[in-house]
């Protein structure tokens, strides 16, 4: 009996064992399963979040490259166009009448600006923050001879800079002498080339004669003489008849002329933005007349002995 129950003990005990093992396979079984469908799924949603990614940058890159190519339209070639800033003390040199020389290849302009001195030491196409930071790409300057109309030399900076579109303020950021970075708003408008431009003043001049006048005004031709001769003045130019002689108004070539002296008197412009317009009062132009102008386009001011010759024929 003992015997028996020995036996019975012994296969009680295998059963057990065998059952452990088979739960033991199965739940290993259960977990591998687990973990192999967690490892697909896992990267499934990895190739689908790389695919998105590319999808992204492609279509990211793609714009961009389409937003550089339809920066300027314009053709390539050389152009004449305005640079206009947010600072009168951030100007183009006088001798250029506020204008640099673009130039466009591929689409992408470059524009060559002269500044009236060299306290402007570098340039930044962007803000000043970044100008500071390691590895920016700084402009550098190129030092350039200016002769102004009254016959005087000076070397004065000069810069190429990008220009990403026309018509639109940009970010252009300067150093001076004094290394403190400050932050510009310029802008680059009305890009012509030089035939096209000589044409474009022939025509307003054309237009300009042809309008309706007073009974006591006349467009009369002037010459203007003194310094290098770079500096001009619009002709015909807008006389009127007074009681005491004549008014006339003078138009220069450049928007930096900010008084002139006639006969000792002091005169200012009479507009704010633009090419400097002044409006004197001459009791005689049958003979030249003399006149000082004074320019702050230099990097100091300068007062210009000029000679003013009326062609009245027109008027007598």
């Amino acid at each position: 009996m003992k015997k028996y129950n020995k036996l019975t003990k012994c296969l009680l005990i295998a059963v057990l064992a065998t059952f452990s093992l088979s739960s033991c396979s199965l739940k290993d079984k259960k977990t591998s399963d687990s973990t192999t469908e967690a490892t697909v799924t896992t990267e499934a949603t990895t190739e689908v979040t790389t695919e998105a990614t590319t999808d992204k940058a492609t279509a990211s890159d793609a714009s961009l490259k389409d937003d550089i190519e339809s920066k300027l339209n314009l053709k390539d070639g050389t152009y004449s166009a305005s640079f206009d800033t947010d600072s009168s003390m951030f100007h183009i040199n006088e001798a250029y009448d506020g204008k640099g020389i673009l130039t466009v290849k591929d689409g992408v302009g470059t524009m060559h600006i002269v500044f009236p001195s060299q306290r402007i030491n570098q340039l930044f196409f962007g803000v000043s923050e970044d100008a500071q930071k390691d590895g920016a790409k700084l402009i550098q300057p190129t030092i350039e001879k200016v002769t102004y109309s009254d016959g005087s030399v000076e070397e004065v900076n000069s810069f190429d800079i990008p220009v990403p579109y026309l018509d639109k303020e940009f970010d252009l950021a300067l150093i001076g002498d004094k290394g403190t970075w400050y932050d510009h708003k310029v802008k680059v408008s009305k890009p012509m080339p030089a035939n096209e431009a000589s044409a474009n003043d022939a025509s307003e001049t054309d237009s300009a004669k042809n309008s309706g006048l007073d009974d006591d005004q006349y467009l009369v031709p002037v010459t203007l003489e003194g310094g290098s001769g770079k500096a001009t003045v619009d002709t015909p130019t807008l006389i009127q008849k007074t009681d005491t002689g004549y008014l006339v108004t003078l138009t220069w070539s450049s928007p930096n002329y900010d008084y002139m002296i006639v006969d000792g008197e002091k005169y200012l412009p009479v507009n704010t933005e633009g090419k400097s317009v002044f409006e004197i009062p001459f009791s005689d132009l049958s003979a030249p007349v003399n006149v000082i102008a004074d320019t702050v386009a230099m990097s100091k001011p300068h007062e210009i002995e000029y000679t003013l010759t009326f062609d009245m024929s027109e008027v007598e």
